[in-house]
């Protein structure tokens, strides 16, 4: 019995290890791109014009959904390009996170489809103040 164990316990240490050794990383990916998220959130608050208010909006969408994700616009600027696969995916397994994050991306799709720019603005606030929230 004692034998049988000693075999399995690489195994059952590499299980246990595994997912703390990756915690942190992933953690670190996600505050990385929602910093990034509510930076542009910023910008697009303060950015004098609809067309520049939705351009940074879009940034917080890709930011939030990676390459992959629903509501990517490849036309658009990542500034999150090679920090994670999109903060939404790298959140996984988070409850808290996931939904905090995906209220802010409600927010800044809303942003991305406002008509005026004070629409936008609130949008956008709303996103950002989502974004740093902890």
């Amino acid at each position: 019995m004692a034998t049988k164990w000693l075999r399995l316990a690489p195994a059952l240490l590499f299980a246990i290890a595994s997912p703390l050794a990756a915690h942190p990383k992933t953690s670190g990916a996600v505050a990385k791109q929602v910093s990034t998220a509510a930076a542009h959130a910023g910008m697009a608050l303060g950015a004098a014009d609809l067309k520049m208010a939705h351009a940074h909006l879009q940034h917080v969408v890709n930011c939030l959904v990676g390459p992959s994700g629903a509501g990517y616009d490849a036309q658009q600027e990542d500034p999150c390009k090679g920090m994670g696969q999109g903060a939404m995916v790298d959140a996984k397994g988070d409850s808290a996170r996931e939904s905090q994050l995906q209220a802010a991306l409600m927010q800044a799709q809303q942003g991305v489809k406002a008509t005026t720019v004070d629409e936008a603005h609130a949008d956008a606030k709303r996103a950002m103040d989502t974004l740093q929230a902890h």
